[in-house]
């Protein structure tokens, strides 16, 4: 029976991690395996809040034996997933399947094990993730293509003839409604072959929080690893709880150093620098046509602005000799 390590990431939202382990632990029932929560360095008594439900309930001595440790360094999403993954099995062995899971997501009794059964059925699949969905059933958009420079231009112009006409390069095309190969999927259930990671290497930690994912994806894919979304796979998710994206009054730093080194690494700085002009000249389209039409702004306010001051900047000290790029204060993963 191959064997499944859970990792769920917290910070600063034990209540909420602990419903998590409480959904996996039921979903998880007959799979051999254990779980690890990790404190990403709360520093709110959240790691002795787990540790001790864990030891009240009497998970740490279940068939799932559940252990809470402590990462030491808030390094963010990516970081704080990869203590969790090299912490390997209870007794010391390295799992066939890593599978991670927001604090914030909650799996149905069939979740886990449906993820787990497409893997084996399909040996050559690199990567599985779940349907997502809010806590009233309304799905979330967590399956993509990889980012790119027309796909850039057609998600800031918001405009019918512009994605018609990019049709092959909309990041967030509509969700599948059978299981398929897709580019990426968002991290809140994912569940990965160990021995992809293995040869692939685990979360790149330069990635504080966003991208991530898609990187690691990325690498599966060139690798010859795809990724799949599985449709019978259904997870609830309440989202940004831990980020507070849904009430961010301006675009994080920390998010435009993750967009700009994902195309960095992965394209090149030519290809970053026409990706974020790509995605300014975009958004001007869209907002002369909101100005005329009398529409209201959705993006955060001087995003536009505030991408190409970020990305002139981070060029103009990459020019500077024997100069560190400076680094953003982290926040919350």
């Amino acid at each position: 029976m191959p064997n499944v390590l859970t990792v769920i990431l917290n910070w600063r939202t034990a209540k909420m991690t602990l419903r998590a382990a409480e959904a996996a632990l039921e979903a998880l029932e007959g799979v051999s395996g254990g779980l690890v929560i990790v404190d990403n360095d709360s520093q709110d008594g959240s790691f002795e809040q787990l540790c001790h439900h864990v030891a009240t309930c009497g998970w740490d001595k279940g068939p799932q034996q559940v252990r809470v440790i402590q990462s030491g360094h808030n390094g963010g999403f990516g970081a704080g997933n990869n203590v969790g993954i090299r912490a390997r099995l209870p007794d010391g062995r390295a799992p066939d399947y890593a599978y991670i899971l927001n604090s914030d997501a909650f799996p149905a009794p069939e979740a886990i094990k449906a993820l787990l059964a497409h893997l084996e059925a399909n040996p050559t699949t690199g990567f599985a993730g779940s349907h997502i969905h809010g806590p009233e059933g309304d799905p979330h958009h967590t399956a993509f293509r990889f980012p790119s420079i027309a796909g850039e231009f057609e998600q800031a112009a918001r405009f019918g003839p512009i994605s018609r006409l990019l049709r092959h390069a909309v990041v967030a095309p509509p969700l599948p409604r059978h299981t398929q190969a897709v580019d990426w999927l968002a991290g809140a259930s994912l569940m990965m072959r160990q021995s992809v990671l293995d040869q692939i290497g685990l979360f790149d930690e330069r990635f504080f929080l966003y991208f991530e994912e898609t990187e690691l994806c990325l690498r599966a894919a060139r690798a010859g690893w795809p990724t799949d979304y599985v449709t019978q796979s259904r997870v609830a998710h309440i989202g940004s709880v831990s980020t507070g994206m849904k009430t961010w009054a301006r675009i994080p730093r920390f998010w435009l150093d993750s967009r700009l080194y994902y195309y960095t690494k992965t394209k090149g700085p030519a290809y970053a620098a026409l990706a974020t002009l790509a995605h300014v000249a975009g958004g001007l389209l869209w907002r002369t046509r909101a100005v005329i039409q009398r529409r209201r702004f959705i993006d955060p306010p001087f995003f536009l602005i505030d991408m190409t001051a970020h990305a002139l900047g981070t060029a103009g000290r990459s020019l500077l000799p024997n100069k560190k790029p400076a680094v953003a204060p982290k926040p919350a993963p």
